[in-house]
C-alpha cells in the first residue's frame, strides 16, 4: 500500500508538470483528493523533492491551493510550506488581485489562516504583506453581499494573524478598525463574534484604541454587539467599551444616554458570564463616578 501511494504521488507530480491543461487538472484533482483526509499522504507529498515549489508555481489553480491547504493541516508541515521561497508573497498577491475568484480568495485566506497557526509563521506573513492584503480584501468582501463566505475566511485569518503584536499595528494602519466596526454594525451576526475578538486585540495597543475612538458612534455599535452573538464576542465588545468609557467623558455620556443601558447592564449582572458580570459592574462604577444616572 505504501509503495502504491508513493507511485501515485510521483505520477501525479509528474503529470502536474505536463503541458496538457487537462493532464495537469487531473493530476491536481488527484493530489487534492489524496491529501484531503490522509495525514500520511500529506507528508508523502510535501516531502517529495520539488513538490512544494511545483504547487506554488501552479497556484493560479484552486486545486493547487486546495492541495497546499490540505498539506498545511499537518502541524509539522506548516513551517516548511511557509518557508518555500515566494509562497507568502504569492498568497498576498492572490488576495489583492482583482481577477481572483471568490473560490480562490477563500482558499487563499484559509491557507493564510492555517499557516498563521504556527507562531513562527505569524511575523513572516506580516512581512510578506498578508495582513494588509487580508484587511484590504475584507473591506471589499464586507461591502459585497455575494462574498459573505469569503469574508468569514478573511476574518478568521485576521484573527489568527492579530495574535502577533506586530501584526496588530499593521492591521490598524491598513484600516482594520473601521471595517471591523462596520461588521459589528451589520447584519452578518455570524461574523460579529470574531470581529469583536479581533477588535479587542487591536484595542490592547494605544494606536488601536486611537483608531477606535475616531469612529463616529462606536459606543452605540459596541453596546449592540454586547447584546448579540457568542459569549466570547460579547465579552470582547464589552472589554473595548469599558476601556473607551474609562478614557473619555464624552463617550461615557454617550453610553449613559442610551435608555437601554440600565436594562442591558442589569441583565448582564444576572445572566451574563462571570467576565460579563464583572465588566458590567465596572461600567456601572465608571458611570457612577462620572455622576451619571441610568435612564429608567
Amino acid at each position: 500500500m505504501v509503495s502504491e501511494a508513493v507511485h501515485a504521488v510521483a505520477e501525479c507530480l509528474a503529470q502536474a508538470e505536463s503541458e496538457s491543461e487537462e493532464a495537469r487538472a487531473t493530476a491536481l484533482q488527484t493530489l487534492s483528493a489524496l491529501t484531503k483526509l490522509s495525514s500520511h499522504n500529506r507528508d508523502l507529498v510535501a516531502l517529495t523533492d520539488g513538490a512544494l515549489p511545483l504547487l506554488l508555481s501552479l497556484s493560479d489553480s484552486p486545486l493547487a491551493l486546495s492541495t497546499l491547504l490540505h498539506l498545511s493541516l499537518n502541524p509539522n508541515l506548516k513551517k516548511p510550506i511557509a518557508s518555500v521561497d515566494g509562497l507568502l508573497g504569492r498568497l498576498s498577491s492572490l488576495l489583492l488581485c482583482p481577477s481572483t475568484s471568490p473560490q480562490t480568495a477563500a482558499l487563499t485566506a484559509s491557507l493564510v489562516c492555517s499557516l498563521a497557526m504556527h507562531d513562527k509563521n505569524k511575523a513572516p506573513l506580516g512581512v510578506a504583506g498578508a495582513v494588509e492584503a487580508v484587511v484590504e480584501t475584507l473591506v471589499i468582501a464586507t461591502t459585497s453581499p455575494s462574498e459573505g463566505a469569503v469574508a468569514r475566511h478573511l476574518l478568521s485569518s485576521l484573527a489568527e494573524l492579530a495574535q502577533f503584536h506586530g501584526n496588530c499595528t499593521l492591521a490598524v494602519r491598513a484600516g482594520a478598525v473601521p471595517v471591523l466596526i462596520r461588521i459589528l454594525d451589520g447584519q452578518a451576526e455570524d461574523l460579529v463574534g470574531t470581529a469583536s475578538v479581533v477588535l479587542a486585540r487591536l484595542a490592547s495597543f494605544e494606536e488601536g484604541m486611537g483608531a477606535i475612538r475616531e469612529v463616529p458612534g462606536v459606543a452605540w455599535v459596541l453596546l449592540e454587539a454586547v447584546r448579540k452573538g457568542c459569549v466570547v464576542g460579547r465579552e470582547s465588545a464589552m472589554e473595548v467599551l469599558v476601556r473607551l468609557v474609562g478614557e473619555s467623558r464624552e463617550l461615557t455620556e454617550e453610553v449613559a444616554a442610551s435608555e437601554d443601558t440600565s436594562i442591558l447592564l442589569a441583565d448582564l449582572s444576572i445572566r451574563g458570564s462571570a467576565k460579563l458580570r464583572d465588566q458590567a459592574a465596572l461600567l456601572m462604577k465608571l458611570m457612577d463616578d462620572a455622576d451619571f444616572k441610568f435612564a429608567i
